[in-house]
């Protein structure tokens, strides 16, 4: 059911209950648009999990408040999330999760909510590398990407057409990631930053940490799509 907010901050925030056509099924999404939003974030969600990630969800709270639109939506469908929970093996289809994350920024930014801002994709895991194969295979549509915890190395040849500027956020005590980041750094010839966070886990379950991903994603995004 779409409903309203009111943020912390004094925006109406509306949110809206959407479902986009690709791949012959329905994806289920919720779409927030604060007032006078400065740009719109689509989130990527990582491996085995879904839309209502919390933490996703803590991070597009702390984007709305800041001004920015947000889309959370299901990469899966119902059933493939079914059968992934078996065999674990779709969450890391990539090319088949970025085939996905294109459709859906056609979609979105075709709709009359956000129609006139410029789009983002923020990243979680094995979901960052699909959204970095999206930014490679839209540049007049992706205007910057955020890796939160991400396998920037998955996606592969693509790393060397990203033209979004890259802002890669990792824990600090999550070594063999920042040492994939660090890699697939050296393949982006866009505008990039690796961030770490001291103290931080793969999930950024320590206090604060999210927090910190929050700031430094909102900072990122407002700064490249305004």
């Amino acid at each position: 059911m779409d409903r309203a907010t009111q943020g912390s901050a004094g925006l109406a925030i509306e949110h809206l209950q959407v479902n986009v056509p690709v791949d012959s099924l329905e994806l289920e999404g919720t779409l927030s648009v604060p007032t006078a939003a400065s740009g719109v974030v689509l989130f990527a969600h990582g491996s085995g999990s879904s839309r209502r990630s919390p933490r996703n969800r803590y991070v597009a709270d702390m984007l709305n408040e800041s001004g920015l639109a947000t889309l959370l939506i299901d990469l899966l469908s119902e059933d493939e999330q079914q059968v992934d929970l078996q065999t674990a093996h779709l969450r890391f289809d990539i090319p088949m999760l970025a085939r996905r994350l294109e459709a859906i920024t056609e979609w979105l930014v075709r709709h009359p909510d956000v129609a006139n801002l410029k789009a983002g994709l923020f990243g979680a895991s094995t979901g960052a590398s699909a959204a970095l194969v999206a930014a490679a295979e839209l540049p007049n549509l992706v205007d910057a990407v955020v890796s939160r915890g991400g396998r920037p190395d998955l996606a592969g040849a693509s790393l060397e057409r990203v033209e979004a500027p890259t802002l890669l956020i990792v824990g600090g005590a999550d070594p063999v990631v920042i040492d994939l980041n660090r890699k697939a750094m050296a393949h982006l010839h866009c505008e990039k930053e690796l961030q770490i966070i001291p103290g931080a886990t793969h999930l950024f379950e320590e206090p604060g940490a999210l927090k910190k991903v929050a700031v430094l994603a909102s900072d990122w995004f407002l700064k490249k799509l305004r």
